[in-house]
């Protein structure tokens, strides 16, 4: 991750100017918080995006992300006129020593995300719902690749969308600028369920996921990012040992145990 865990330890001291954050139980939300922007995203906030998904990482206490914003727009994309320039910002998150790329802040985070999406998202704001492991919609949400229109290419979202979608939706999407509805990314399969009160349905999913062995779902999503990066003739054995590195912990331990003993297991996230 973008920062260690000795750099996010002192996380619930740190000052946040553009991302609410609220801890409960073992689920950590994250709310863009630039309305009036249209929570476009700039250097401070891809910052502290960066430093609360590696305290996520790093932490085994949270076992669930969910990724929300406030204002009539979820995420406008890139703020580019924020990025050529620098402001005094009140937020005491430190700027990391490498760049911040958003599409490996999801793949390296292997805990699940969860996205309220309650309002329309716009180019790079796509980065943040094509990274999501779940992706919860308001029916009257669009979701839009202007990018061609003003001479510029999505070129990271391509590769976000392109793990989700059928490629060839994906490049017509791309060069074509179009508008999708909450209806056409279901079917697409960038959006995982449409529902009137999305906040309902995320804390459900939530309490739902939580239910479940957290380390064993965490290896579970180390192991789907790393075993593409593998040959075919690797992966096998490398998901073999990930399996007997799994076997091997406490929670597997007590699932097997509690399953024996007819009653709900107790995880530890160990």
């Amino acid at each position: 991750m973008v920062y260690n865990a000795e750099q996010t330890r002192d996380f619930a001291q740190q000052q946040f100017a553009f991302l609410l954050v609220e801890q409960t139980d073992h689920c950590l939300t994250l709310t863009l918080n630039r309305p009036a922007q249209k929570n476009a995203l700039h250097p401070v906030l891809v910052n502290e995006l960066a430093f609360a998904f590696s305290y996520a990482h790093h932490n085994p206490d949270i076992w669930v992300v969910v990724l929300a914003a406030t204002g009539n727009v979820f995420c406008a994309g890139a703020d580019l006129k924020a990025f050529m320039q620098s402001d005094d910002i009140p937020s005491s998150i430190p700027v990391p020593a490498e760049q911040v790329i958003i599409g490996d802040l999801f793949k390296q985070l292997h805990k699940p995300c969860i996205a309220n999406i309650h309002a329309p998202v716009y180019a790079g704001g796509l980065l943040l719902v094509g990274g999501c492991t779940h992706v919860i919609a308001a029916p009257n949400v669009t979701f839009a690749l202007p990018e061609v229109k003003r001479g510029i290419f999505p070129f990271q979202v391509m590769e976000s969308l392109l793990a989700i979608m059928p490629a060839r939706k994906v490049l017509d999407w791309c060069m074509r600028a179009q508008t999708l509805t909450a209806a056409d990314a279901l079917q697409y399969g960038l959006v995982t369920q449409i529902v009137d009160d999305t906040q309902q349905a995320v804390a459900d999913l939530v309490a739902e996921i939580c239910q479940y062995a957290p380390l064993a779902i965490s290896k579970g999503l180390k192991a789907y990012s790393e075993v593409q990066q593998l040959p075919d003739q690797e992966r096998h054995r490398y998901l073999y040992a990930m399996l007997m590195e799994t076997l091997s912990t406490e929670d597997a331990m007590e699932g097997i145990m509690a399953f024996q003993q007819k009653r709900s297991p107790v995880w530890k996230g160990k």
